[in-house]
């Protein structure tokens, strides 16, 4: 019988573990990313603002499937020039290929390289790293 006993209480655990998961609010993923944001600013000039406006809004303050299964939070999909690791998710079409990260941090180095690297993204490095509003 105290087999069965682990077994129920294990069913019971995993069940109210899920029903029960909070999701990560908005200022708890600016408390948790700020940091990565502001070297990145620092290193490609980015503005952390934007940087984190992004990561919240591309995934759902880090609760979506593409940031929790692979660390992607700004949805950057896989160009021809991806070596890495690759996640299939439903996004415009089915099964796009995404771009997997080892760690959150990578991904942040990413978004910058992604940014910086893109010519129609150019315009964005006229402006001062601290001029959101521009």
């Amino acid at each position: 019988m105290l087999p069965m006993k682990k077994i129920l209480f294990s069913i019971f655990y995993l069940l109210s573990s899920i029903l029960f998961a909070q999701k990560t609010t908005t200022q708890q993923y600016i408390e948790q990313y700020k940091d990565i944001a502001i070297r990145e600013m620092k290193h490609y000039g980015v503005p952390a603002s934007i940087t984190l406006a992004q990561g919240i809004l591309e995934s759902d303050n880090g609760n979506s499937p593409l940031a929790k299964k692979a660390r992607n939070h700004f949805g950057i999909k896989c160009t021809s020039d991806w070596k890495g690791k690759t996640f299939r998710y439903d996004d415009e079409t089915r099964k796009e290929y995404f771009r997997k990260y080892k760690q959150d941090e990578d991904s942040y180095a990413d978004h910058s390289e992604f940014l910086k690297n893109r010519p129609n993204y150019a315009f964005l490095f006229e402006l001062e790293s601290d001029d959101y509003k521009g």
